[in-house]
């Protein structure tokens, strides 16, 4: 039977999450490979698995939307410091596809840091053109 990408993504969150590196690394199909957009870096699965293991600190993987294509599919999530020793916060927006077996073959992501916005472009200052 196959698995979507849709749950093949939440399969990968769920394990990021609770930190299972073995158990990531069988949900990623032979010649897996993963693509920092933001970047340009290209990773092949072994090294995917090893800079999600080794990243400094301890991260939650916080899954908040994912959209279901079949083979192809999107996830939302937010990352943040799993101690709560700081207010650190990313988001994550991961594109794959699945080969025939349900196993994730690529995945594009684009990370982003939690920022204040520009004061210009805040709601309040835009609003009816007046600040």
């Amino acid at each position: 039977m196959e698995t979507t990408a849709a749950a093949a993504l939440i399969r990968m969150s769920d394990l990021i999450d609770a930190q299972d590196w073995a158990a990531l690394a069988a949900v990623l199909a032979p010649g897996f490979r993963a693509r920092y957009l933001h970047t340009g870096e290209e990773l092949d699965g072994d090294t995917f698995v090893a800079l999600n293991r080794d990243y400094p600190g301890s991260w939650r993987f916080q899954r908040e939307l994912v959209i279901d294509g079949g083979t192809s599919a999107v996830l939302r999530a937010r990352v943040t410091d799993a101690t709560g020793a700081s207010d650190e916060t990313h988001y994550v927006a991961s594109f794959a596809t699945v080969d025939g077996a349900g196993l994730l073959l690529t995945l594009d992501e684009v990370w982003a840091e939690v920022a204040a916005p520009d004061d210009a472009r805040r709601p309040e200052a835009t609003v009816g053109g007046q600040s």
